[in-house]
């Protein structure tokens, strides 16, 4: 990777604050551009309930053999909540990472062996781990953020086990003017759109609003073929997708499109 390799690029980052620097930092640091627009930000639980039920949760972590951590932030909110219950991770519990960032914030957390998929960071991905084929009688933790997809959960009590979630933290729009929204994007002169989730998706599509059927012919990276195709179903022209999340791989599809251009 030459350090201009992104020359030309000037690309819209739309997740949440505190997840931006390291691809911030890539970009820039091979000539690229970005302009930061969060869509989504991530808020630690606010409601006495919630927190007193994730905290009884953990507490009662010794019952489960399988924990799933569906993303980075599940394991940073909850990682350090299981390390103050549980100076001894519990025997016989299992601990699955999404992807290779929630992976290495675990590693950071929690004294314990990390199982995650050899390729992609999806649920579907974490779906076809070995350890997840014969789950009947098992109870799963599945760790997340208030609310989310269903499929985990679903395709796992399909299989036989039973599955409870911890929600460690939540997700909450980041409001703009659409108007203004969209002129940021001209001024700064973007050329590639970004999001990392479904959810940042359909916000993107409310903030182009007007503005959509000519910014819908800019590439928009996605990190799925799942919100791929959810993007070209409402009329992104150009989606490339980075087959992960993390840094790497997006840096590694901004590359490959400014190739091409």
């Amino acid at each position: 990777m030459s350090s201009d390799s992104l020359t030309g690029l000037h690309v819209l980052i739309t997740r949440p604050t505190e997840q931006q620097q390291a691809l911030r930092e890539s970009i820039e640091s091979h000539s690229g551009k970005v302009l930061s627009l969060p869509l989504i930000e991530i808020q630690a639980l606010q409601q006495g309930d919630a927190i007193q039920a994730i905290t009884e949760q953990i507490q009662q972590l010794g019952h489960y053999q399988i924990l799933i951590f569906v993303s980075s932030n599940a394991a940073k909110f909850a990682g350090r909540l299981i390390a103050d219950s549980w100076p001894q991770f519990p025997p016989g519990l299992s601990t699955i990472a999404v992807g290779p960032a929630t992976a290495k914030t675990l590693s950071l957390l929690l004294d314990v062996d990390i199982i995650q998929p050899g390729d992609g960071a999806t649920s579907e991905d974490l779906l076809k781990l070995s350890l997840l084929d014969d789950v009947g009688g098992k109870k799963i933790a599945i760790v997340r953020a208030q609310g989310g997809r269903e499929l985990l959960a679903e395709t796992l009590r399909a299989r036989g086990a039973q599955v409870d979630y911890l929600e460690a933290y939540r997700r909450t729009p980041v409001d703009y003017d659409a108007s203004e929204f969209c002129q940021r994007l001209k001024t700064a002169g973007v050329n590639v759109l970004s999001v990392t989730s479904s959810e940042s998706l359909h916000r993107l599509q409310t903030m182009l609003a007007d503005n959509k059927e000519q910014m819908s012919l800019l590439p928009l990276l996605v990190p799925s073929e799942r919100i791929a195709l959810q993007a070209r179903e409402i009329g992104f022209a150009k989606v490339v997708n980075a087959n992960g999340a993390d840094p790497e791989n997006f840096l590694r599809a901004l590359e490959l499109l400014a190739s091409s251009n």
